[in-house]
């Protein structure tokens, strides 16, 4: 308990000191202001209004008031579990309570949300992840000590929320972080309470809450009638999380109404796909149509795209992808970034390998990774050539790193997430989105062969055991 202490306070100390000097910015408190929160926190200075409560789709309903959701406003630098009544409209896909996790400072009212990743389910095999079918994360609801350090794929994911990490070092290390956890697999999008029947037929069939959309509502109203507007505000994650930090981007920034905003969605793509295009010209077309359709993207005429493009007119929802274009032209001072590997095998998996019979049936693996390449190059192309039209938009696409499937940029750490020919790293990206003036970088990696040739990484090969 004792160097529990200790560590809390030199990190506090650490913390205290960017808030005085030329290291402060926009969002931080004064050294004086910094040592009054320690006695009395400040509380929220732009709560949930009732029009928001009332509005006819997806309002923002706060927990009840007699509801004890176990926030402690001066637990300063450690996580706390929020949970969420089900009266807010948060729930998990099993039906168990939604909680999310909270780590506060006293020095700043920046804040990164960081959204979790973790796959995305859309059947029976997928939904129960019980025949090795890739699905969704946390199918059966959010311990309350998510985020201690015996589950580290939480707690020390990513450089963005992981305050004390050695060798990696990015801003949001000092803001408070916000952890939303993902149990619902439809990358925090989806607005439909499914029913999966068992195609073996030994099972009852599995009712599911694609309830992304109204998690994500509920977190927000939570977090206005909590903590202060955020002078800076970063919305992340990886994977899923990063789509749904992506699809989520409009409604969270718009209700938490910081005075700068960033966002970088780190491999979680939703590609240009028209519906009118071909297959084989968007790849990703055949996982859209149906997404649509499970996640209730569409609902009747009143799902989370019509809800999103009753604001973005841009949106195109005829195309997914143009939401990226309609985030660009709707926020033109906001700056906006994109990041995944050229040789991902773990979304791209998810995007082509049960739609294609020439992959799902194809025994020899090299073939199959070859095949799901190209398919993802192709997309990647489509959504960098929208993106290059855009100075507020930037990408950072480098070829290959040995582990997670060479699957998501920024977790672990932003080293060998490089694009060697520019001499450029994973940071060099994320500093130029966040303290970087002018358009956004957009860099994209053409060698293939040096990603390859470095030499075996022990860390990275313990994190596969263990992923």
């Amino acid at each position: 308990m004792q160097s529990r202490t200790k560590i809390k306070t030199a990190v506090f100390l650490g913390l205290l000191g960017s808030s005085v000097g030329v290291s402060a910015e926009m969002g931080d408190y004064s050294f004086w202001d910094t040592l009054g929160n320690l006695i009395w926190p400040r509380g929220a200075n732009n709560p949930v209004t009732q029009e928001q409560q009332n509005a006819a789709q997806y309002p923002l309903t706060p927990n009840p008031s007699e509801v004890a959701d176990g926030f402690k406003p001066g637990a300063y630098l450690q996580w706390q579990t929020i949970q969420l009544h089900p009266d807010t409209g948060a729930i998990c896909g099993n039906g168990s309570p939604y909680k999310f996790f909270v780590n506060r400072v006293a020095h700043t009212s920046n804040t990164v949300i960081y959204m979790e990743g973790g796959g995305a389910c859309w059947d029976y095999e997928s939904c129960t992840g019980q025949t090795g079918i890739r699905g969704a994360r946390n199918p059966n609801g959010i311990p309350d000590d998510y985020m201690s350090l015996q589950n580290p794929s939480a707690s020390l994911v990513s450089p963005f929320v992981f305050r004390l990490h050695p060798w990696t070092r990015t801003k949001t290390q000092n803001w408070n972080m916000v952890y939303i956890p993902y149990c619902t697999g439809d990358i925090y999008t989806g607005d439909k309470v499914a029913i999966y029947d068992d195609p073996s037929g030994e099972h009852d069939p599995l009712v599911w809450r694609h309830n992304g959309v109204r998690n994500t509502r509920a977190v927000v109203a939570w977090l206005k009638n909590n903590l202060e507007r955020p002078g800076q505000m970063l919305m992340t994650g990886c994977s899923a999380g990063g789509a749904g930090s992506f699809a989520n981007y409009h409604p969270v920034r718009r209700d938490m109404d910081p005075g700068k905003a960033y966002l970088i969605n780190d491999s979680g793509p939703i590609f240009p796909a028209p519906v009118t295009g071909s297959e084989e010209e968007y790849p990703s077309l055949k996982l859209q149509n149906t997404i649509r359709n499970v996640w209730g993207l569409d609902g009747d005429g009143d799902g989370p795209l019509y809800y999103l493009r009753n604001e973005l007119p841009s949106l195109d929802l005829n195309d997914l992808g143009t939401l990226y274009t309609a985030l660009g032209e709707h926020y033109p001072n906001d700056r906006l970034g994109h990041t995944h590997f050229w040789d991902d095998l773990n979304y791209s998996s998810y995007s082509y390998e049960r739609f294609y019979d020439d992959i799902n049936n194809e025994p020899d693996e090299e073939k199959r990774k070859q095949r799901i390449h190209q398919r993802w190059y192709k997309d990647t192309s489509h959504l960098m050539t929208s993106l290059d039209g855009y100075d507020n938009w930037g990408y950072y696409i480098p070829r290959f790193r040995d582990v997670n499937e060479s699957h998501c940029t920024s977790i672990i750490e932003f080293n060998n997430a490089d694009i060697q020919e520019d001499g450029l790293e994973l940071g060099d990206f994320v500093n130029n989105v966040m303290e970087g003036s002018g358009p956004v970088m957009s860099a994209s990696e053409e060698d293939s062969v040096s990603d390859y040739q470095k030499g075996f990484n022990l860390l990275y090969w313990l994190l596969d055991q263990l992923l």
